[in-house]
């Protein structure tokens, strides 16, 4: 499988952060990992030998970056306001560093997509930028960081962050053009963790509010023998990534 590590540096957050890039061609997909993870972490728990024909085939090239939670969503020594704030660091290393690489690398749009923590920020980075990332894969996600042991005032910050909130009101023409632009594929299991992650009460919410403003989506529930866990994930995705590369 072929491979490559670039670290690239970010002055909003002030050190390099690691893409691992595994692939030689294919449409290029941004793997952000489970909470606090780091870039290798999808090599590590055996998702990338769960799509290797895909990527050995020249279907699909993986850039899997590091996570900044740590210092933002994770962090419960800030206010949720707070976290939020810290989280836009990261989001300009996204957009200002990873992205132009990608872009450079491979050409063409980015899917994004993710497990856990990884699902929020693959949806969230589509929705916030869907002229860049028009498909989002999101496995077994939380999409209401207020819901995360969070505390404090919401400010602006946390409101454009969390998709329950923003997705209610959508409207106008940003709306009609993220019906003829965004896709989302949200799926989760029903077995162990999550329920106590919030990841399937979450995911079930947030598919309803895609429904309700028209905006394309599936929602995909596995058994309730599926829990939240890294051999689910490598299922699902073997089983839907095929379909968008």
């Amino acid at each position: 499988m072929n491979h490559a590590h670039h670290e690239l540096y970010s002055p909003a957050i002030g050190t390099a952060g690691t893409v691992a890039v595994f692939g030689h061609y294919g449409r290029a997909v941004l793997v952000f990992p489970s909470e606090g993870g780091k870039a290798y972490d999808w090599r590590d728990n055996g998702m990338l030998g769960a799509v290797g024909e895909l990527i050995d085939g020249g279907r699909v090239k993986l850039y899997c970056v590091d996570s900044f939670d740590s210092g933002s969503w994770s962090n419960r020594n800030l206010s949720l306001e707070e976290r939020a704030r810290e989280h836009g660091r990261y989001e300009s290393w996204i957009l200002e560093q990873v992205v132009p690489f990608i872009q450079h690398d491979t050409g063409g749009d980015i899917v994004t997509t993710g497990a856990s923590l990884g699902a929020f920020h693959a949806v969230n980075f589509a929705f916030k930028r869907a002229d860049l990332f028009p498909l989002a894969i999101a496995m077994s996600g939380n999409y209401d960081p207020s819901s995360w042991s969070a505390w404090g005032e919401r400010g602006e910050q946390t409101y454009f962050n969390n998709p329950i909130d923003y997705v209610g009101h959508l409207g106008g023409d940003h709306l009609e053009w993220l019906r003829s632009r965004l896709s989302l594929l949200l799926i989760c299991g029903q077995g162990q963790w999550e329920d106590t992650t919030g990841s399937l009460d979450s995911t079930r919410r947030l598919a309803g509010l895609l429904a309700e403003k028209g905006i394309r989506h599936e929602l995909d529930l596995w058994g309730h023998d599926v829990p939240h866990d890294w051999h689910s994930w490598r299922a699902q995705l073997a089983h839907h990534l095929p379909r968008f590369c």
